[in-house]
Parts: structure tokens; C-alpha cells; sequence
């Protein structure tokens, strides 16, 4: 994946035309077919594997008529790159020259992305033969396939390119497919009534995902992060550092409308477009690496922000989403609404320019405004003062109210930072928020109690246990590496502590989203039982930062060894099935894979090893990793704190020493 380009293709390279496979652009599948025959039959591919984010190799043998012996003769390899380009070399080992008949089988229906997801492409075009290869048209576009060399023959009633290959002794020989998307009144990416480039693709609705679009990008984005390497006694998780990174990179995307701004998309096939709360909590996580992300996403969803004098000022608009069994659905919009000041508040305390702060500040202070409008809704709804998701019906849910709690928190001392007056009022309205929380929110029992899940318009307490109660674990980052109060004292964090590190909660391969012994639990539920991979990163990182480090740190290996599993590409969920001696993590049938939650997750759960907490305007930084080093020794070099390098060092004792820092910055406590 290199959006807006990708390819997807099984283990043997061949593109079917069946489910999902094919070359897609700008959303697009331009070509939904590509099967290799030689010698009348299909190549033995004996290794498919991905080479990066934007890259497969396949490799195959041939067995030709009259072969003795278990050994092949010619063997062949596919290197495919996302942005629609392969390149197929045959290589001979024969003592004599080899005449190769091969086949190149091509179609194409030019459906959108989401139609194919879904289940409904449009049926194969007509071909006609174009220059070195075949072409394909629909409305207002063409599909074309060119080949090097210049094929012996083109059947366009079959889609068939053929090349007669001779390969000498110990030879080889080459064919380069390209395959590109043209618009009709222009060249590749252009806008079919302007003949401009596009800036997004049209698309159908996805099952979770709204509408699916992929913004269109004339060059490859340039990694708004920095290149950071982890070094691990587990080796694993050099890997899966390096994978998740690479992942991020086929994901980023530039907006059309600043192509200075990038962010990450959701995820394929489901959201390759712009996901707000999405886009958000992957910049949060990867601020350890650099604020470039962090800011070129708070610019986009700067420019989305209801401005307008009415119910909706301040708030940044989302989609609903489902939110599992026992509640209505939630609205993304509402949860970026909250990330956002916390997200510009974090990232000036890891080094966000200050001019780049004070041109996001009136946005956050907008958001901040809605987030007492709303809560204003809810208390004069239920007299309670939460903020209900959706506005203004309701029902007030655990998770959001933390959300709140930490933006109102971090907000004001984001505005203190600015000398506004309205800091002590966001502070006033946080602790009284936290009073009623603890009161109405905490639901007791012979075992110790629970956090609800949500209370209900009426105020009844609905006491599902699911992941996003990790949320309340979440608190923040403020000034000389403190973290903002939490909405439960020590106690019942303790509490909350056991139940997620409970059989109940963890499935030994990461967190349930339900727990096992839940009314609704599903284990394939992907708000109802499933394994969410970056909820479970949030967990991990915050029973790490309140002291409940063998929990986190079991959440942490669980992850790695389902990682593992899945070739170090984690996708955003997979089946909460409880872990068994020689199991593997079972996959979810409509999981994005690669998903830029999962992959921001996977980083956030390694470097929540070091417990980074920096404070740049106040020129320092602490360390307080994982006594426990549930992953061994470790070194992180490449990160970036104060827009300079960073790089440490923790000990199997779980001893930190910075190695490389900016120049003043201070070592705190």
C-alpha cells in the first residue's frame, strides 16, 4: 500500500479477480486480473511475502515437459510495487536454451473501492488493443496495461498478452508491466471534467465506515516522522516496530487542500479516507516521534470545524459509528472534538513550535467551548452535567466523559500557558465533573465494584465491562512529566487494574472490547468481544503509568505474540478467542489490515516501555520505564523530542539513561 495506490493480491501473486484482489488507484480498481501461465500452466509459487509497505515478491518455479528429476530448471520471480508496476524476471539453469510460451491473463471492471469490499463489482470490460499492451474504458476513464517488451501477441477478446521467451544457458529475461489510470480528459488523476488532478475518489458506503474515499497524491508523501529503530533483547519487537512504521508510511496521505498537511488514512479496504477521531489518536500515539503528524492533522481538522454561531460551534464533525451491543451508536466527531485540545496540548509539551501552537489555539478554544455547551445539554437534561454522545439524547458514556475530563484538563493548561482567564473555569468544571463521576459512575459489588459503562438519558447505570473503560486510564501528559488526575482514585484504579488483567478481559492475545462474561459477548464483535488492538495499547500504556506494570506488561507481550502471528502486520482487530497452548490469534473477516490504528498502537505499547514524558517549554524530559522490562533490555534510537533526536537506553533492570538529546534539555525526575 502507497495511497492512493495499493495491490492486493493472496500468497501467489496471481490476481483472480475474485474478492478484493487487484491493482486499485485513487479507489479505483484498475485492474482486477493479472494471472501468469507458462508453458500452458500455471508457475508453482513456492514464497509470497511483503518486502515493505509497498512491495511483494513472489517467488515460483516452472516445470516443463520432459524435466527429469525433482530439481526445476527455470524459476521465476514477481516483484510488484504498489503504485501498479511489476516486474517478472525467468531465470534458467539449463545447459541448453529454453524456449518459454507465456501468458499474461488481464481484466478489469474499473469498480470503486467500497462496491468491491462490500461484495458488489461491476462485470468485466471489454479490452482493446493499445501500444504495448491492453485498454480498458468506463465512464469518463481508462484502465491501460502496457508491457516491456513489446508482446508477439494481443488478444483483446481475451485479455491475453503472449511473449515467446528465448533464455540462453544460464540466462535470464525480463517483462515490465505498468498499469495506470487515466482520465478521460486528461492524464493519470485528473479530474474527468476539469482535467485537473483529483482530489478525492467518489465511493460507496462501507458496513462501519460512512463513505470511503482516498485523496489523490501526485508523489509519495514525505515521512512526517521521524526514522525511529528499536533495538530489543525480543527481536520481535525490532520487527514489529519496523513493520507498524512502514505500515503508517503507506497510509499517509497528503490533503489536497494544504499539501504541506499529511495524516495517516484509517485503514484498507474499510477507510482509506479521512477518519477524524481515527487520523487523531494515531498522531497522539506517534508524538514520540516527531509533532510534524500531530500538526499537519490538527490543520486538517482545523479547516472542518463548525464555525457558525449556533448548537454546533466549536464541534468537528464525525460520523456515527456503532458502539456494540449495548448502546446506541457513538459519534467520531464528538470524540475528535475532545482529542483535539489534548492532542495540541501534547504536542507542545514534545516540542511543537510555538507559532504553530498559537495558530491551532483558537481552534481548540472553540472545541473547548463546545465541551461546555454539551455538558451544559447534559445537565440540563438529567441534571447531571455529562456530555452525552450523541448530543444532545444521550446515553453519557464512561469513555467520553474521560475524554472530557483530560481535553478540560489539558486544555487549561494549555490556556494558562497563553494567559487566559478561562483556564480556572475548564479546572473548576473538571473537578466537579470528577465528583459526579465517582459517585454516579462507579457500580459496586461483592468483588469491589466496577466502572459503568454508560448511564443510561435517565441516569441508570448499565454495567457492561469492555475495553473502553481503559480510557479512564488515559489521562495526559502536563507539565515536568506529570500526568493530569484521573476521574477514580488509587483504590478503584487498582480495582479496574485487576478486572482488565483478568481472564475476563484479556485474551492473552490483547484486551476484549467485551468481556467474555458479558451478556452480548462475541468474540469476533468488533465492539462486543473482539481484540482492538490500539485500546489495548491505551491500556497497557496506562496501567503502566499508575504503577500496575506485570498488567501492563502482559497485555504488551500478548500483542507482540499475536503480532507474530500475523507476519508483524497487525490489523485493527481480531477475534477475542481465549489464548490456548499452541493457538494462534484467529482473524476478523472485516478487519482493516493495514490499519493505522493498529500500527500507531503496536509503537505506543514499545515505547510506553521507556515511560517518555518530556515538557519542551520547560526544558526537560523524564524517564520512568517498566521496572518489570517485560521485553528485556532495549534501545530506541531515531525518536525525536524538541523537533531534534532522542534516543535511550533501559536496562533488564529496568534502569533508563538518555544516550542523545537537544541541546539544554534537562533530565528530570
Amino acid at each position: 500500500m502507497a495511497l492512493p495506490a495499493l495491490a492486493v493480491s493472496p500468497a501467489s501473486g496471481q490476481l483472480t479477480g475474485r474478492g478484493l484482489h487487484g491493482f486499485y488507484r485513487d479507489g479505483r480498481r484498475v485492474l482486477s486480473r493479472c494471472e501468469l501461465w507458462v508453458a500452458g500452466d500455471e508457475p508453482l509459487v513456492v514464497q509470497g511475502r511483503l518486502t515493505g509497505a509497498d512491495r511483494a515478491r513472489f517467488i515460483g518455479t516452472v516445470r516443463r515437459a520432459g524435466e527429469r528429476g525433482p530439481d526445476p530448471e527455470v524459476h521465476l520471480e514477481r516483484l510488484r510495487n504498489a503504485d501498479g508496476t511489476e516486474r517478472i524476471t525467468f531465470r534458467s539453469s539449463a545447459a541448453r536454451p529454453v524456449r518459454l510460451p507465456v501468458e499474461i491473463r488481464l481484466a478489469t471492471d474499473l469498480a470503486e473501492l467500497g462496491a468491491v469490499a462490500v461484495g458488489f463489482p461491476g462485470s468485466d470490460l471489454p479490452a482493446a488493443v493499445h501500444g504495448a499492451g491492453l485498454r480498458w474504458s468506463g465512464p469518463g476513464m481508462h484502465a491501460v496495461v502496457s508491457a516491456t517488451p513489446t508482446p508477439q501477441d494481443a488478444l483483446a477478446s481475451a485479455g491475453l498478452l503472449r511473449w515467446e521467451l528465448e533464455l540462453p544457458p544460464g540466462g535470464a529475461r525480463t517483462i515490465d508491466l505498468r498499469v495506470v489510470l487515466e482520465h478521460a480528459s486528461g492524464g493519470p488523476g485528473s479530474d474527468p471534467s476539469t482535467g485537473r488532478r483529483r482530489s478525492a475518489a467518489a465511493g460507496v458506503p462501507g458496513p462501519r465506515s460512512g463513505v470511503f474515499g482516498a485523496p489523490a497524491r501526485g508523489d509519495r508523501s514525505p515521512r512526517p516522522w521521524a526514522p525511529a529503530r528499536l533495538d530489543c533483547e525480543d527481536h520481535r519487537a525490532d520487527a514489529l516496530m519496523a513493520a507498524s512504521l512502514g505500515d503508517l508510511q503507506g497510509l499517509a496521505v497528503r490533503d489536497p487542500a494544504a499539501p504541506a498537511d499529511v495524516w495517516v488514512a484509517g485503514g484498507f479496504p474499510w477507510r482509506c479516507g479521512f477518519a477524524p477521531a481515527e487520523a487523531l489518536w494515531a498522531s497522539r500515539m506517534l508524538l514520540p516521534l516527531g509533532t510534524r503528524l500531530a500538526a499537519g492533522t490538527l490543520r486538517v481538522l482545523a479547516r472542518s470545524q463548525h464555525t457558525a454561531p449556533g448548537a454546533d460551534f466549536g464541534r468537528i464533525p464525525g460520523a456515527l459509528r456503532d458502539a456494540g451491543p449495548h448502546s446506541p451508536p457513538s459519534c467520531t466527531g464528538i470524540e475528535a472534538t475532545l482529542l483535539f485540545p489534548t492532542v495540541l496540548a501534547e504536542a507542545r509539551r514534545w516540542g511543537l513550535p510555538e507559532q504553530e501552537t498559537e495558530r491551532l489555539l483558537p481552534t481548540a478554544e472553540r472545541c473547548l467551548r463546545w465541551l461546555r455547551s454539551a455538558a451544559d445539554l447534559g445537565r440540563r437534561g438529567s441534571r447531571r452535567g455529562y456530555v452525552p454522545d450523541p448530543v444532545p439524547e444521550g446515553p453519557y458514556r464512561c469513555e467520553t466523559q474521560a475524554h472530557a475530563h483530560r481535553a478540560a484538563l489539558l486544555g487549561a493548561d494549555l490556556l494558562a500557558a497563553y494567559g487566559s482567564s478561562d483556564a480556572v473555569a475548564l479546572r473548576e468544571w473538571a473537578e466537579e465533573l470528577g465528583t459526579r463521576f465517582r459517585a454516579d459512575f462507579w457500580v459496586e459489588d461483592r468483588a469491589g465494584g466496577r466502572p459503568a459503562a454508560l448511564l443510561t438519558a435517565d441516569g441508570r447505570p448499565v454495567p457492561h465491562l469492555g475495553s473502553a473503560a481503559a480510557h479512564l486510564l488515559d489521562t495526559g501528559l502536563l507539565g515536568g512529566g506529570t500526568l493530569a488526575p484521573g476521574l477514580l482514585d488509587a483504590t478503584r484504579t487498582g480495582r479496574l487494574a485487576s478486572l482488565l488483567g483478568g481472564p475476563a478481559m484479556d485474551s492473552g492475545w490483547g484486551l476484549r472490547s467485551l468481556g467474555a462474561k458479558e451478556s452480548g459477548y462475541n468474540p469476533f464483535g468488533h465492539r462486543g468481544g473482539a481484540v482492538r488492538v490500539h485500546e489495548t495499547a491505551i491500556a497497557a500504556a496506562g496501567l503502566a503509568a499508575a504503577g500496575h506494570e506485570r498488567a501492563a506488561g502482559a497485555l504488551i507481550k500478548g500483542v507482540l505474540d499475536a503480532a507474530e502471528s500475523f507476519g508483524y502486520r497487525l490489523p485493527e482487530m481480531y477475534a477475542g478467542e481465549q489464548r490456548t497452548t499452541d493457538a494462534v490469534p484467529v482473524p476478523h473477516p472485516a478487519a482493516c489490515r493495514p490499519a493505522a490504528l493498529a500500527a500507531a498502537g503496536a509503537i505506543h505499547l514499545l515505547i510506553a516501555l521507556a515511560g517518555l514524558r518530556p515538557d519542551v517549554p520547560a526544558g526537560s524530559v523524564a524517564l520512568r520505564p517498566l521496572g518489570t522490562a517485560p521485553l528485556g533490555a532495549l534501545q530506541l534510537t531515531g525518536l525525536s523530542v524538541a523537533e531534534q533526536p532522542f534516543a535511550l537506553r533501559i536496562s533488564r533492570l529496568g534502569m533508563g539513561m538518555v544516550e542523545a538529546a537537544a541541546d539544554g534539555l534537562q533530565l528530570g525526575s
